[in-house]
């Protein structure tokens, strides 16, 4: 066996201490791992680890606090922004983040999203929208696009029986709470250093107790969408940028 030695003047990319060397359980191909990576090395390179507190509820992103070595609270269904400000408000010199997906922040959490914002909370929301429920099933959420076929909405989603999707990030840029609100993606090497740019202002501007900071992270779900990693980026930049974005929509 050979021992390769690495020059650290060299290195270019490593692996964040703060990822747990563990296999993670979301789908190959999911946004979800890339946008835990930037967060680790988000607050490693702040060196704010000690003072993070993620709050992560029900859905694909349960289990986020088997991934990053910080303290991490359990919402229940929706109700992250409650908790992120109960935390908040007794542990003001923390670093409160919320880690959301669609169907949690827009559907049956969207009253605690909104309160929070407008009332602008001192914490980080970070949104992950793949347009679907993927844990459970690839159920029709409220940002499923016109037209998308989920497993509710088999011939797609019609606005006549389920309404127009929800752009519930350019909601939350309207209230006078919010002082950060962007919209990103991890699809490709520039979307991932774009989003971590917008990670780290969002967690700057929580330590600056500058109010509260959106960051929507628009993400594929390959299974939910029946489709290759491959096919789900392709498909995503296609149709889902053009309903949602990519940009910063508020900046105070």
């Amino acid at each position: 066996m050979t021992t390769q030695i690495i020059d650290s003047k060299n290195l270019v990319y490593e692996k964040p201490k703060l990822l747990n060397d563990l296999n993670m359980h979301y789908c190959p191909g999911c946004s979800h791992g890339a946008v835990h990576r930037v967060i680790a090395e988000v607050l490693e390179e702040m060196n704010i680890a000690e003072k993070a507190i993620g709050i992560a509820p029900v859905g694909c992103a349960v289990f986020a606090f088997k991934y990053i070595d910080i303290d991490w609270q359990e919402a229940a269904h929706g109700r992250a922004p409650a908790l992120a400000t109960a935390i908040n408000r007794l542990l003001p010199e923390s670093m409160v983040f919320t880690y959301q997906g669609d169907g949690d922040l827009a559907a049956i959490g969207t009253a605690e999203t909104i309160h929070a914002c407008n009332r602008g909370e001192n914490i980080t929301i970070v949104f992950i929208n793949n347009g679907i429920y993927g844990m459970t099933g690839g159920q029709m959420a409220p940002t499923t696009l016109v037209g998308m076929k989920t497993a509710t909405t088999p011939y797609g989603r019609d606005i006549d029986l389920n309404g127009y999707p929800l752009n519930i990030t350019k909601l939350l840029a309207e209230l006078p709470g919010t002082c950060y609100v962007t919209r990103q993606s991890v699809h490709s090497a520039g979307g991932v250093r774009k989003t971590k740019k917008a990670i780290r202002k969002a967690f700057q501007n929580t330590l600056d107790k500058k109010g509260t900071s959106v960051v929507e992270v628009v993400s594929t779900c390959n299974s939910g969408w029946k489709m290759t990693p491959e096919a789900s980026n392709d498909w995503m930049v296609e149709n889902m940028f053009s309903e949602y974005p990519l940009g910063d929509l508020k900046n105070r």
